[in-house]
């Protein structure tokens, strides 16, 4: 079979149940091979998050410490430019080769608000960095101010399925983040879309969640795959961690399910293992965030990172359009 066939967008929900209920080493087995058909299994991409704005947020999304709903003890802040220059030239120096800009709220069509997300993207380009963002939902105009200045993505999580969707958000709607896929979509930006596993979701969520981007119109340039952590004070703090099996199931799925993109073991690494995260890369995990922290989250340590990439024989590389085979 060519590689071509492999790249599909009409994926209906038992073809992929049937992938996703493979027994797990078989599933493993069949990511790692179509992984090798698109991507160097050797090369790892390590990205940093920079939290631009941090808290005070309007929403009510039940596993973040960034709501102003809940009590997290997280208290808002905003960087000012030479702040997140700074972080910038750091992750620069630690081998990163991307960086995302985060800014908290549900609404990135501010226009203080966005013209200053701007402004941060084209310095920290000069470092000669890849930049990302996540600023909440986006009109057209936006999206396509964007594509203006050469973002090389944006991210903007779908969460989980429609149908649960409900569960966990009570303020905009599933049908509001996928208007904004299809506004970056039609501006021609790469987008970064995923979710997050152990919020309470079943099995056929998860199936549904990843059918929802597999069958865009344009597969996202990365699918970040979280573990949530369960922060304390928000309604999801009593939850417990899913096992590193079922992160290697749903990774190994969206590695089959869009062969091109880059799918990212986001948030949730420091849960597992060396040996349970050399696992999901095995599945087609090939990008990780860099840093001993990840917006409000603990994140892997730098060091420890380095340390298994070594040991695995991997190296860090920048994972675009160039080095997808």
């Amino acid at each position: 079979m060519s590689t071509s066939n492999l790249i599909r967008h009409d994926w209906n929900f038992q073809q992929v149940e049937e992938i996703y209920n493979l027994p797990l080493l078989d599933l493993v087995y069949r990511a790692a091979d179509i992984h090798r058909k698109f991507h160097d299994s050797t090369k790892m991409n390590l990205n940093t998050l920079i939290s631009v704005k941090t808290g005070a947020c309007s929403q009510d999304c039940k596993y973040c410490a960034q709501s102003a709903k809940y009590n997290t003890n997280i208290k808002s802040s905003k960087l000012s430019m030479d702040e997140v220059m700074n972080q910038a030239k750091i992750a620069k120096a630690n081998g990163v080769k991307r960086v995302c800009l985060s800014s908290s709220g549900r609404d990135g069509n501010n226009e203080k608000q966005f013209s200053e997300l701007i402004d941060m993207v084209k310095q920290v380009q000069k470092l000669d960095l890849e930049v990302c963002c996540t600023m909440g939902m986006l009109d057209y105009d936006k999206a396509q101010r964007l594509a203006d200045v050469g973002i090389k993505a944006v991210n903007h999580n779908i969460d989980t399925s429609e149908n649960f969707y409900p569960q966990i958000v009570s303020t905009r709607s599933f049908q509001d983040r996928i208007n904004t896929l299809k506004n970056l979509q039609k501006a021609g930006v790469n987008y970064c879309s995923g979710g997050i596993i152990g919020m309470g979701e079943s099995n056929a969520d998860r199936i549904s969640m990843l059918i929802s981007l597999a069958n865009q119109e344009k597969h996202p340039y990365t699918v970040p795959l979280n573990s949530l952590m369960p922060i304390e004070g928000t309604p999801f703090e009593e939850r417990t961690p899913v096992d590193i099996f079922e992160m290697a199931r749903i990774i190994a799925t969206a590695r089959i399910l869009m062969p091109k993109s880059v799918v990212s073991f986001a948030a949730g690494r420091t849960h597992y293992s060396a040996e349970g995260q050399a696992l999901c890369y095995l599945a087609g995990a090939n990008a990780i965030f860099h840093g001993g922290k990840l917006l409000t989250v603990q994140n892997m340590d730098a060091n420890e990172d380095e340390l298994l990439l070594k040991k695995l024989g991997m190296k860090t590389t920048i994972l675009n359009e160039e080095t997808i085979l």
